[in-house]
């Protein structure tokens, strides 16, 4: 891993006299990750196989992650009816406990639970060993990026098993190299993590911008992207007040990626519909859609995928009378990109406290 050690040294050295500055703060901050991790260390594989509800709660609420969600019950119970609670159970146990490499855990995680992307789990992987794994969000990917970090990915649906253990021996690196320094502020990957917040996010010019998301090359990387935009899709519109769902029959013949769906009064329901495309046949996509249609509740068909595939399926809608009007388009950037912004709107107005933390 080569990746600018003058830049890293530059940022080490800054840290080092604001931690020197701030030694209140920073001990506190830190005390505060290291009693999260401590908390996280009590999961044992017997425990998380016998893991309620209400555990699982206790588990997830105090990710960073989850701080986009202010009703964090409604967010967890809808993991639990998704993917039902055994199945979390058994995939929990194995992601933390298992005997499987790192990699090959990691990724029969992400193909098997739907809703938890990247953040949460190598949160947890995180809390869990910090000596280990890394924890991998939008602020250490900007400080992988101005670090020039080889490699490091440009979205979560890049994020197998095998680019996770590299970016976490890339953090252990940094923890090396820090050492072999003279510099003792980064005992460990949590460590990292609060220097790569505090410290790395000062020298960026102008925000990273989320990138273009490219046509997936191998059948495993077109399974992730498929998941990661279809399960931020279904984000998307619960933090716009939807019950948004996930592999949902909604005619006959019609089993549809995901769906907004909302009730007004005594009218009725009204549903929006979306199909990600990653592989496959673009006329059986369209054919679902249409067939998506005959749900009288259905308002709006949306096709997802990258521009390229997009301007395939404009293409064959336009020689079908009476449906070119019928199908939007939504690019998987434009999916990111609304994403991100959300997030970020949604995690600074849960910090207000507006919501009780019960609810």
């Amino acid at each position: 891993m080569n990746m600018n050690e003058k830049k890293f040294l530059t940022f080490l050295e800054r840290y080092h006299q604001w931690r020197m500055a701030h030694q209140e703060k920073s001990t506190d901050e830190l005390a505060e990750r290291k009693a999260h991790a401590k908390e996280m260390q009590k999961y044992d594989k017997a425990r998380l196989l016998k893991m309620t509800a209400e555990d699982f709660y206790n588990l997830l609420s105090p990710l960073w992650a989850m701080g986009m969600w202010g009703n964090k019950h409604y967010k967890i119970d809808n993991l639990i009816e998704t993917n039902g609670i055994e199945l979390l159970r058994t995939q929990f146990a194995n992601l933390l406990c298992g005997n499987d490499s790192l990699a090959k855990r990691w990724d029969e995680f992400r193909e098997k639970i739907n809703g938890v992307g990247p953040a949460i789990m190598s949160e947890i992987l995180n809390k869990a060993f910090p000596d280990e794994c890394i924890l991998w969000n939008s602020k250490t990917k900007t400080g992988f990026t101005i670090l020039e970090v080889p490699n490091t990915p440009k979205y979560d649906s890049a994020m197998d098993g095998k680019m996770y253990a590299y970016l976490s021996e890339c953090g252990k690196k940094m923890l090396r190299v820090a050492n072999q320094k003279g510099y003792d502020d980064l005992e460990n990957l949590i460590a990292l993590d609060y220097f790569i917040w505090q410290e790395a996010q000062k020298d960026i010019d102008e925000p990273v911008t989320v990138d273009v998301v490219e046509a997936p090359k191998t059948k495993k990387e077109s399974g992730f992207v498929h998941n990661d935009i279809r399960d931020k899709i279904k984000d998307i519109g619960e933090c716009l007040g939807f019950k948004a769902t996930t592999e949902v029959k909604v005619a006959n013949g019609a089993k549809v990626d995901a769906v907004w769906e909302v009730s007004i009064g005594n009218m009725g329901r009204i549903i929006y519909v979306f199909e990600v495309q990653t592989s496959g046949s673009i006329d059986s996509l369209i054919l679902n859609l249409m067939k998506a249609k005959n749900n009288k509740a259905v308002q709006g068909i949306v096709a997802v995928s990258d521009a390229e595939q997009l301007e395939k399926i404009r293409k064959e809608v336009e020689a079908l009378p009476g449906v070119n009007n019928d199908i939007k388009y939504w690019d998987y950037t434009e999916v990111l990109e609304v994403h991100e912004a959300l997030q970020k709107a949604n995690e600074s107005i849960n910090k207000l406290g507006l919501v009780p933390v019960s609810l």
